[in-house]
């Protein structure tokens, strides 16, 4: 049996906006999260001695948390039509494919990500028994590269604490078609930052990221926009050398209003953010101008709140979290993370 686990993760310099097949209009930075994952196992097995062999181009079947899910499979047979002009053996094997998520199903934390993630480097696992000869680098370029054909962002969830995606002049080896680990100095303090998802809406949303992204291609903002993460990335590489959370707290923040911008701005327009979500960011910069504590938040593509704050923020923060912020989430549900443990 092969298995992965892959972590989500949460961008600070966002990306929205594609081009050609599941490419980045804009390079994009996240940081990489340690308790909401998904782990993925594979067993595989030739179908000319497999009985669960079909007679489809791509064989395999799937369960999630210990339940067959077959509504997953169009996403899973499409992602493989994607891939199997680089994985030729997909169409040669049976897979049986299991999931689960570390974080609630339908909790509000996109797994998308995470999931094509874990899938990704099971695949290239097997690949690499198939030929040893794939080197360490390959091995985790490759998995990236999969995993965005999977789901952009997937492409972060594999290999890193702080991950890049998207070329970018200022950051050697960055890349279009795969994240690599953020490859610059970066300060103590942003080694073990954390991050408290407050779960403000657990529905489904309304338009898609895969909408939304499209919804660029002739925006009146977009090229703005692309130039704008270009410009915050190069700010971001000067904070995360320097430890400058004041700058850190400025640009993430200014970078999750300006993705949800986009969105309101696009033609169909739409929002995402509820009314519980711009309670929590007004109590977020109340909190922050009282307390003189260097909490800020960001925004994924929905209502959800991530709160991100240093380590020695903790304990107070937390407190801020029970006493204030609690009740407006959706059955008073969050989530603390922190970044992943891993040489940066």
């Amino acid at each position: 049996m092969i298995s992965f686990k892959a972590p989500s993760n949460i961008a600070l310099v966002k990306y929205w906006g594609k081009k050609g097949e599941q490419l980045p209009a804009n390079p994009s930075v996240s940081f990489t999260l340690t308790n909401c994952f998904t782990e993925t196992s594979i067993q595989y097995e030739h179908r000319s001695t497999s009985p669960l062999a079909s007679t489809e181009d791509f064989s395999f079947n799937f369960s999630f948390e210990g339940q067959p899910k077959p509504s997953f499979h169009p996403k899973i047979n499409t992602f493989f039509q994607r891939i199997a002009p680089y994985m030729p053996f997909l169409k040669d094997y049976h897979f049986s494919i299991a999931s689960h998520n570390s974080f609630p199903h339908s909790s509000g934390i996109a797994s998308s990500a995470s999931a094509m993630a874990a899938l990704s480097v099971c695949l290239i696992k097997i690949a690499k028994n198939l030929d040893p000869t794939l080197t360490e680098e390959q091995f985790w370029q490759q998995a990236s590269f999969l995993a965005r054909l999977g789901s952009g962002s997937a492409c972060r969830s594999v290999q890193g604490s702080i991950v890049v995606w998207g070329t970018h002049p200022s950051i050697e080896g960055s890349s279009d078609n795969y994240g690599i680990p953020y490859p610059l100095p970066v300060h103590e303090i942003f080694r073990s930052y954390q991050d408290t998802v407050l779960l403000i809406d657990r529905g489904q949303k309304q338009v898609s990221s895969t909408v939304g992204h499209n919804l660029m291609h002739g925006h009146p903002f977009a090229e703005a926009r692309f130039a704008q993460a270009n410009q915050n990335i190069e700010r971001l590489i000067s904070c995360f050398a320097s430890g400058d959370v004041t700058r850190f707290i400025e640009i993430v923040e200014s970078e999750a209003l300006t993705l949800h911008a986009m969105m309101q701005t696009s033609i169909p327009y739409f929002i995402l953010m509820r009314p519980n979500t711009l309670e929590v960011i007004q109590r977020i910069w109340r909190f922050r101008q009282d307390t003189k504590e260097p909490l800020s938040f960001t925004l994924d593509a929905g209502a959800n709140v991530h709160l991100l704050y240093p380590k020695s923020s903790k304990a107070v923060v937390h407190s801020f979290i029970q006493e204030e912020l609690a009740s407006f989430c959706e059955n008073g549900q969050y989530l603390h993370d922190e970044v992943k443990q891993e040489l940066l």
